[in-house]
């Protein structure tokens, strides 16, 4: 295989860019700019996560009010969709025109 590699200059079998004996990506000045700029994007957000802005004591239970007032708003957003009682007594209102039985 090496002595066919070496009378064929170095080809790259199959897909050259993925498998065992692939051909291998060369690093340009803009991908090196790139990656130096995700690193710093994650070393800033650990900065970040690493102070928080409420202590675990403040933290619990903050939310619970704004939570029940969306849920209120929630459980008022679907009834309003559902339609108004319809009783029997209204359904059956236009059989009482005469009261012969009474």
């Amino acid at each position: 295989m090496f002595l066919t590699a070496l009378l064929r200059r170095n080809r790259i079998p199959g897909r050259q860019w993925s498998g065992k004996h692939r051909r291998p990506r060369l690093v340009s000045v803009f991908a090196k700019q790139n990656m130096i700029r995700r690193l710093e994007i994650e070393a800033e957000n650990h900065y970040w996560l690493s102070m928080p802005y409420m202590s675990a004591e403040q933290e619990y239970g903050h939310a619970a009010a704004r939570r029940a007032e969306a849920f209120e708003a929630l459980k008022a957003a679907r009834t309003s969709k559902f339609p108004p009682h319809r009783f029997v007594a209204d359904q059956l209102d236009h059989l009482n025109v005469t009261k012969k039985w009474s």
